[in-house]
């Protein structure tokens, strides 16, 4: 049960002790999707899969990102249905659909709130969004996008958005938010393109300058194409900390097929999967496990996906295990670098498929060298 994790701080555990929690969690998932969802049944027997034969993380099957877009996979009696989630996808790109119930939203945000709480404290922060009140209202944006928004605002005090309608930056809300928390702590949360396009180029071009060196910028998605084109993370960072004093830095990897259990970036630039999730890496010739420091393809395990089977996934992205239980920080567990998307894998990140939807290249929008 899911509530067995709670008794732990979400980097608490080393290797072997949150290995044998979430073997537990994910055996049981996989009989419980085996007997509630038909398709997952189906797949499961396709790959002959024996849980008698499953003694280790890496045995549990896997489940391919892509067939969320192809099917409906639903572990619940529709009745039961509490919201149905999509994927970011540009026009005309099939979206994943994720049905959840009740149960499974609740704990998503509850788990949400105890991994950032390790990062920022347990105090309710207040929030500056960069983004339009308007992406909830609007049904068809109502992805990934909206659902990242729609989680944080249940750990702000306050949640401020940044942007008008049209996505102009409001200065006057920015710097009424910059005046009322002059020297306190908060986040500002935006999806990378945005925050980039949006805010800090618009700074730079107003040559206004506020002191936001007690904020926290949680950023996530978008970076292939701006490491791709003209700006590393390293310079992301740099430019807007001399835009607006900003030192604390938390970008973040995630997808809505586990929404949640996020991966989140520690002071030292690493991506840490908490006592809740956990990260494998398969090759790409035979999907063999691959050791630390060897790249390949992410796989996602999660103890939270109850409504659908989505607690094992192989995604469509690269990447690489940087070390297990021994990250400066102090956190344990696995910590990682995500390096981008697959080849011929579909464009799918909210800051890719903004970009993309309004006839903008990413990289070129970033590059003022």
């Amino acid at each position: 049960m899911i509530d067995d994790f709670y008794s732990f701080q979400p980097y608490e555990l080393e290797a072997e002790k949150k290995e044998g929690l979430l073997l537990r969690e994910l055996t049981e998932l996989t009989k419980f999707h085996q007997e509630h969802c038909r398709a997952y049944a189906d797949f499961l027997e396709m790959t002959g899969y024996d849980p008698a034969k499953v003694q280790a993380l890496y045995q549990i099957p896997f489940f391919p990102v892509r067939l969320f877009k192809e099917y409906d996979l639903i572990s619940i009696d529709r009745k039961s249905l509490f919201k149905t989630m999509t994927s970011s996808g540009t026009t005309g790109q099939k979206v994943s659909k994720i049905f959840l119930d009740k149960e499974t939203a609740m704990a998503q945000q509850k788990v949400m709130i105890r991994i950032l709480s390790d990062f920022w404290g347990k105090k309710r922060l207040p929030m500056l969004i960069i983004d339009t009140p308007d992406v909830l209202k609007d049904r068809a944006k109502f992805s990934a996008r909206g659902a990242a928004i729609m989680g944080l605002s249940f750990v702000a005090r306050e949640s401020v958005y940044a942007l008008r309608e049209d996505m102009s930056l409001d200065l006057d809300k920015v710097r009424a938010f910059a005046e009322k928390y002059a020297g306190q702590r908060f986040i500002i949360f935006g999806f990378t393109f945005l925050v980039w396009q949006h805010f800090y180029q618009e700074l730079c071009r107003t040559a206004q300058r506020f002191d936001f060196s007690q904020g926290f910028l949680m950023t996530g998605g978008g970076w292939k194409k701006l490491m791709g084109q003209a700006v590393s993370q390293a310079e992301f960072k740099r430019r807007i900390h001399e835009a607006c004093g900003i030192r604390h830095f938390l970008d973040h990897y995630g997808m809505v097929e586990q929404t949640g259990a996020i991966y989140a970036e520690c002071e030292y630039g690493h991506l840490h999967a908490s006592i809740f999730s956990d990260v494998l890496i398969r090759n790409y010739r035979d999907f063999s496990l691959c050791p630390i420091g060897q790249k390949g393809i992410i796989q996602v395990v999660s103890a939270l996906p109850r409504s659908y089977p989505g607690h094992s996934l192989l995604t469509e992205d690269e990447g690489v295990i940087l070390g297990e239980d021994d990250c400066p920080c102090g956190r344990k567990g696995k910590y990682i670098q995500v390096l981008g998307r697959m080849a011929q894998a579909e464009l799918r990140g909210c800051s890719d498929t903004y970009a993309e939807e309004h006839g903008r290249d990413p990289g070129r929008a970033v590059s003022s060298r």
